[in-house]
Formats: structure tokens, C-alpha cells, sequence
């Protein structure tokens, strides 16, 4: 399989020696460690930094296992770190191999982060770490570094990504890839059952026991049935207390706190990402309900043994993994509209707009239509749209393929692959 340039690369570059511990994070086999061992390391020989001021250790394998131990990698980054006037880059992959498991259940302090911390105080030191997400999540590295470190987040291939390396048309390309999704691997495998075997296989044997090891989760839990619950409603609104009931209606007592409990282990483990809604006119969060997301949207279909694919659903989920690694800040849209009966009655009606996207100044209001064949429908997908009585962009994305256009309310409408593979499509 021909080298995959991830976008990601881009936010390392703007990121070197920042005077940060970059840390890489994001759900396993999406390429963290690539990124760092293949493409950032040949961009930094590219600018001219020599080999031996890169220091790289995969602390995962067997050749490295004495450097586990925290005090014998501080005496070799000690020893390779030989010139106090050039700078010097430490690559540390799969950290976690350096954290016992009795100081994960000790209050105290962490040898590793230590070490990683003390780095900081050299002027010619950068340095680098990926971590696995059984033992290094996001909210380590906001308790641990304290404004230390540099979280960079790994999602796997967005689309067009993906296409850079598929042996086909664009089209195979999007059913392949609204099937089983983007991790990398995906790539090299084959055959459909090779696929979804490879899905099922990581899904039960790495992300479902990351959390379960990490957290402890013994016996009867309810950790599989709610990710399946929530892979049938991907971008339906919902809260633990709903979450709840759905159990009981099943003859199942889950509590809402456990609910919550393991909603937040599964967005840890970087599987799911949240969508909270935003009132637009009145400016402010709704803290409930709210939608969740699969990261990859294989992941989700391989739990429900491909069934319930319904295009729709899939294709939103994607729209808004690709917001995310285009950086934006992602809510969903509430908008509240005064509507007036024929008989005079007056109600207040509230209609949503799918994605409320942010990053920096810029704003865009985004619908996910499957299909406009008509009129009425064109004026139900603007209908939430058009009462947004600010001046930023509008946009539909079908899923037909048609050539992008402006309505005349000024929306733009663009087909769903138009929009992924144009990475300024927003700006058209």
C-alpha cells in the first residue's frame, strides 16, 4: 500500500519546538504512530535535522523493554542527548509501557511524566509521545501535563485520505468507505469478509477491553449492550436518563449514573465524540440531550454486523468527523421560530440545523440531506436555515451528484463527495 500524507502532519509542523510535550492522541489503529515515526521523521530529515539528533523508541517492542523502566530511559536520553546547542527531538511511542500498573493505582506521582516534565527545562529538547488509550487518555494529559503539553488528535483516513490510496472510482470508493469506514488497514485488506473481520477482532479485543482493563469492569456490565444502543441511534438525540429507560424497557435495572459513567469511558477511549445543542438565537448551550458520533464509522456498522445502514444516518456521522479534522468546534443548531395558523393561532415551533461549526472567526450552518428531488423538500432542508438572522454561510450537502450551486435564499448545495474531496469546499 503506497505512503498515506495525512493532513494531521501539517498541526506537528506548526507545532515544532513550541516549548510543549506534543502528545498524540486518538482511537487505536488510526495512524498516531505513523504519523510520527514515518511522516514527521522524514519531514525533519527533509528540513536538514540529522539522524542522530532524533531520538525514537517504540517502547512496545520487545528490543526497547529496558527503557521501560522511567530512571533507564532518563540515563539514555541523557546519553543521546550529547550537544547542549542543537536541537534534539524525542520520539517516545506507546508510552503507557513505562507506567506500572501500581503507579496507576497509587496516588503518587508518576515517574514517566516526571521525566517528561523535566525534558522541558532543556532549551534544545523537543519532544513527542503517543500513548495507548487504556492507560493515556485526554484527560491525562490535561490532569498530568498542566499546560505542558500539546494534545494532537489522530482520527483515522477522512475521505479524502482514503482515496489517495483506493484502487477505484470515487464512487466504490464512498461505499466502501460508508461501509467500513477509515482506519488504515482497511486499505490493505482485500476481501469484504477480511474487513469486517479485521473491525469485529479490534472492536472486541482492543477498544472493548482498553475500557474494560482500565476501569475495572468486572463481571455484568452494561458497557456492550449501550454501545450497541447507541451505534442504532448514531445522531439521535438522547441523555443517560433516556439511555435508562431504554434499558429498563428491556428488562435491564442500569442506573442513569453508571449510564453517564460509561458514556464518558467511551468518549476517553476517543470510539465516540458528542454533539451538544446550541440555541443559536439565544446564544447559549442546552446541556440536554444530545447526539453522539461514532469516530469511524465502520466501527459502528461492524457492531451492528452491518445492518441498520441506513445512508442517512451514515452520511451525517461522516460530515461531521470531517468538520472535526478540519478543525472546526462541532454543536448542533437550535433554532426557535413563531409560526402562524391559518385560523390565527400563533405557536412556537423549534426546528434544528445539523452542524454549528466553528474554528476561530469563521462560522457555517450545515444541513445533511440525503436527497432534494422537489421543491418541498428543498424548502423543508432551508426551512431552519433561512431563520438564522445572522450573515454567515449556509450550505446543504446531498448526496447527489450535483455540481454546487446557490439557491436563491443563497444557500449553497453541494453533493457529499464534492465536499469531502475539496478541501475548501466550504469556502465555494
Amino acid at each position: 500500500m503506497q505512503t498515506i500524507q495525512r493532513k494531521i502532519l501539517q498541526k506537528l509542523i506548526d507545532r515544532k519546538e513550541n516549548g510543549l510535550i506534543k502528545i498524540i492522541t486518538g482511537v487505536r489503529r488510526a495512524g498516531k504512530s505513523f504519523l510520527l515515526f514515518n511522516l514527521y521523521y522524514n519531514y525533519l530529515l527533509s528540513i536538514g535535522v540529522n539522524k542522530d539528533h532524533i531520538i525514537a523508541l517504540d517502547l512496545d517492542s520487545e528490543e526497547n523493554k529496558q527503557y521501560r523502566n522511567p530512571d533507564v530511559l532518563w540515563e539514555y536520553l541523557l546519553s543521546r542527548i550529547t550537544d547542549q546547542t542543537e536541537m534534539f527531538y524525542v520520539f517516545l511511542d506507546e508510552v503507557q509501557f513505562a507506567i506500572s500498573d501500581a503507579e496507576m493505582k497509587s496516588d503518587e506521582p508518576i515517574r514517566l511524566y516526571g521525566i517528561l516534565n523535566g525534558l522541558l527545562h532543556r532549551q534544545n529538547v523537543d519532544v513527542y509521545i503517543t500513548g495507548s488509550n487504556s492507560k493515556m487518555l485526554s484527560s491525562d494529559v490535561r490532569t498530568e501535563f498542566r499546560g505542558r503539553g500539546d494534545e494532537v488528535r489522530v482520527y483515522p483516513l477522512s475521505f479524502s485520505e482514503f482515496m489517495s490510496a483506493y484502487d477505484g472510482d470515487k464512487y466504490d470508493g464512498w461505499r466502501d468507505y460508508l461501509t467500513y469506514g477509515g482506519l488504515p488497514y482497511i486499505l490493505s485488506c482485500k476481501t469484504d469478509e477480511q474487513k469486517a473481520s479485521y473491525l469485529s477482532n479490534l472492536f472486541e479485543n482492543t477498544y472493548i477491553k482498553d475500557v474494560v482493563d482500565r476501569h475495572h469492569l468486572r463481571g455484568e456490565n452494561c458497557l456492550d449492550p449501550l454501545v450497541n444502543i447507541l451505534a442504532s441511534n448514531v445522531g439521535s438525540l438522547t441523555n443517560p436518563r433516556k439511555l435508562a429507560d431504554t434499558f429498563s424497557s428491556k428488562g435491564i435495572k442500569v442506573s442513569e449514573h453508571t449510564i453517564r459513567d460509561y458514556i464518558a469511558y467511551l468518549e476517553e477511549s476517543f470510539l465516540l465524540s458528542r454533539a451538544t445543542r446550541y440555541d443559536i438565537k439565544g446564544k447559549k448551550y442546552i446541556d440536554s440531550p444530545f447526539k453522539f458520533y461514532f469516530t469511524d464509522i465502520g466501527l459502528r456498522n461492524v457492531r451492528l454486523n452491518f445492518r441498520q445502514q441506513e445512508e442517512t444516518h451514515l452520511m451525517e456521522n461522516v460530515i461531521y468527523n470531517e468538520l472535526l479534522q478540519r478543525g472546526f468546534h462541532v454543536d448542533v443548531g437550535i433554532i426557535s421560530t413563531r409560526v402562524k395558523h391559518p385560523d390565527g393561532r400563533q405557536e412556537q415551533k423549534q426546528t434544528e440545523v445539523d452542524f454549528v461549526c466553528n474554528r476561530g472567526s469563521s462560522r457555517f450552518y450545515i444541513q445533511s440531506a440525503f436527497a432534494i428531488p422537489n421543491q418541498d423538500k428543498m424548502e423543508q432542508e432551508q426551512y431552519s436555515l433561512v431563520h438564522i438572522d445572522d450573515y454567515f454561510k449556509k450550505i446543504i450537502v446531498t448526496q447527489s451528484n450535483v455540481k454546487p450551486w446557490h439557491n436563491e435564499k443563497g444557500i449553497l448545495i453541494i453533493g457529499i463527495l464534492d465536499f469531502l474531496l475539496d478541501p475548501n469546499s466550504l469556502e465555494g
